[in-house]
């Protein structure tokens, strides 16, 4: 995952012993650039890695970090931790950002002490090896378990001292590509710097985009694309989209997933293919209900033509769904 390298550097400065600070984004409201979960660190040399959502604010931030460093003596009992509110609006009467974008933030600062290291290599660890777990921040530390929980990200703010926040760590969406042409290939690479866990499925072994998408994180060979009722699970984080060979094959393939759980449901198609096959489904009795849920012609209309620019009109919609609605 993209984040793993925060962490890394977190690890390369502890082992030579080069003072680092860790901000994290517990909490943002409104049109705020530094969103839940953003993190990065600081160094007392100005090196960085991650964001807490740029601008001036983040440059401020940095500064102000390199200035805590020094004046502490790199010690992090003595610099501590703490919690700052930030406000993107100038005539806020206090906790200005420098920023007008209206929305707000806050921002846990923590000089990474020597004792977590073992912790943080425990995340990198999970990263790796393409696991889920749980972080949990508070004014006493970083604490990671195993344990995936049941929701994303929680936060409870009491006090300065007195807070919680907990976060599923690795990938918390799974995208499932039925189909590994020439689309498959540019939706994964585009898909995968999104952040999304991409499995790509299609019955031709020798296919040569299925063998050089090197930007799937798993590849499937079937012998038919009705075994895709067993191989993909149902999950709120899933989203599926169908673009296989031909209509013979699509059809096998929504049929095997049209009752299956999931985000978001698409098919890629021309407007009279789609209508054909709507017209099939509904005269062979399948619920109205079942292909309500099909998204097709999939994408968002922008009058896409090669590989790529299908491949942006259909992640947009699907970054669209995924911002538009709870987990």
């Amino acid at each position: 995952m993209k984040n793993s390298n925060t962490w890394k550097m977190i690890i390369q400065n502890l082992e030579t012993r080069v003072p680092v600070m860790l901000l994290y984004v517990l909490e943002s409201k409104g049109s705020s650039p530094g969103r839940q979960g953003f993190f990065m660190t600081v160094n007392i040399n100005g090196n960085i890695e991650g964001s807490i959502g740029g601008g001036i604010m983040e440059h401020k931030f940095i500064e102000m970090v390199r200035e805590k460093l020094r004046a502490g003596n790199a010690d992090p009992i003595a610099i501590g931790s703490e919690v700052r509110k930030q406000i993107h609006d100038k005539s806020a009467a206090k906790h200005q950002s420098g920023m007008i974008c209206s929305g707000e933030q806050a921002i846990w600062l923590y000089t990474v002490p020597e004792k977590d290291k073992s912790v943080i290599q425990h995340i990198i660890a999970s990263l790796s090896q393409n696991k889920n777990g749980t972080l949990t921040l508070s004014a006493s530390g970083i604490a990671f378990t195993d344990a995936v929980p049941q929701k994303d990200v929680e936060f409870a703010f009491r006090s300065e001292e007195d807070w919680l926040y907990k976060e599923k760590t690795g990938y918390k969406n799974k995208l499932f590509i039925v189909g590994g042409g020439h689309c498959a290939l540019a939706l994964s690479t585009l898909m995968r710097a999104l952040d999304f866990y991409i499995h790509v499925y299609d019955d031709r072994k020798d296919l040569k985009t299925l063998l050089q998408n090197n930007a799937a994180h798993e590849k499937h060979v079937l012998n038919d694309y009705s075994e895709l009722s067993l191989l993909i699970a149902p999950g709120n984080n899933h989203y599926i989209i169908i673009m296989t060979v031909g209509y013979r094959t699509d059809d096998i393939a929504i049929k095997a997933l049209l009752e299956k759980e999931c985000k978001w449901l698409g098919v890629l198609g021309s407007k009279s293919k789609i209508r054909k096959m709507m017209a099939e489904y509904r005269k062979a009795g399948v619920k109205e209900e079942l292909l309500q849920r099909i998204q097709a012609p999939v994408g968002l209309a922008i009058n896409s033509q090669t590989p790529e620019e299908i491949a942006v009109s259909i992640a947009a919609q699907i970054i669209q769904v995924k911002n538009s609605s709870p987990s």
